[in-house]
């Protein structure tokens, strides 16, 4: 008996230790990814919600907020990105998709695919204050300040939805030809644009008129869909679900200016415009990291960062580059990272 309890408090140890162990491998493991990455740690924030999948992010940065929609929860996750701290879970958002705070309007405006709804809410109360019909499967969203509309990608509808900013309604529904992407302002030319991934094309929509006025044929990008402008070199960087692909489009020059691969299934980009510094987060876990010069784009570095790394946005005060993660041992969380020397 005696031997007996000795044995197992021995093997407790052993499993005590393997466990220690493999922690530790695992924890190593992750700084070697993000080393590669040009990142280090700074946080872990616990969220709540369960290990569902979560999709966009979109900062106030007048308010300092990180909005992240946390789809398989139902939820919109509001974020202190100063204080470091949750402000708020607002729940009952169906399937929380696209999101776009838009402070001028002081509202965050939110995709809620389960309903086929955009939801407006208010960003003082933090409580929705209105529901828009849209059409079928409503993703991203885009803002046009001139004419105070929001453009909404209805995906399965094959349109982009034009929503008054201001009285909360819907105004008219755009042809679009194919499944829509994501879809995106661009204030050096004013043109709301959306990516056309049934047909692979960026397509540019005049917002006063609610009129497409080009198409642009992305040979090599399959499965066109995310998106995004450097405003500073008027460049479409767009990724291809379908290859892991991307390609540059000048938006001055009308063409193809640089194309490569990513990691598979490339979803959300997010760009700090400071620091020229592009992330392509993607559904296999992969990030890859790009500069992008005025003539020449380069991949600065690429690897596997965590399970479902797929949505990624960027403080541009800080630099700080955010991942919500829906499982990390049991738990989602608010992965937060920085670039080294920053």
């Amino acid at each position: 008996m005696k031997n007996l309890k000795m044995n197992s408090t021995l093997l407790g140890v052993v499993l005590l230790l393997v466990i220690s162990s493999t922690g530790c491998a695992q924890q190593e493991n992750f700084k070697q990814r993000a080393a590669k990455l040009g990142l280090e740690f700074v946080a872990d924030i616990p969220l709540s919600g369960g290990t569902t999948r979560f999709d966009y992010q979109s900062i106030d940065k007048n308010k300092r907020r990180l909005y992240i929609a946390h789809l398989g929860a139902d939820m919109v996750t509001v974020y202190n990105i100063d204080s470091q701290k949750v402000v708020k879970n607002i729940a009952g958002v169906s399937s929380a998709h696209g999101i776009i705070a838009v402070p001028e309007q002081n509202k965050v405006y939110v995709s809620a695919t389960g309903e086929n709804k955009i939801y407006a809410i208010d960003e003082q109360t933090l409580n929705v204050v209105s529901k828009i019909p849209v059409g079928d499967y409503p993703d991203g969203i885009a803002y046009d300040p001139g004419t105070k509309r929001v453009f909404v990608s209805d995906e399965f509808g094959k349109t982009v939805a034009v929503v008054d900013a201001v009285k909360n309604k819907l105004i008219t529904k755009i042809k679009i030809g194919g499944e829509v992407g994501n879809t995106h302002y661009d204030p050096v030319n004013g043109f709301i644009y959306s990516a056309d991934q049934t047909n692979n094309q960026l397509v540019a929509i005049d917002p006063q008129k609610m009129k497409i006025v080009s198409r642009y044929d992305l040979p090599g990008c399959e499965g066109a869909h995310g998106f995004y402008i450097n405003t500073q070199t008027n460049e479409a960087f767009v990724t291809g679900e379908e290859n892991a692909a991307y390609v540059v489009f000048d938006l001055t020059k009308k063409e193809i200016v640089a194309s490569g691969k990513v990691g598979k299934g490339p979803d959300v980009l997010a760009f700090d415009l400071q620091a020229q510094r592009l992330y392509v987060s993607s559904e296999s876990g992969t990030v890859s990291v790009f500069h992008m010069g005025k003539d020449k784009i380069t991949k600065v570095s690429e690897s596997f960062f965590a399970n479902r790394a797929h949505s990624v946005s960027v403080d541009p005060k800080t630099h700080q580059v955010f991942f919500p993660l829906q499982d990390v041992d049991g738990q989602p969380i608010l992965r937060i990272m920085k670039p080294k020397n920053k």
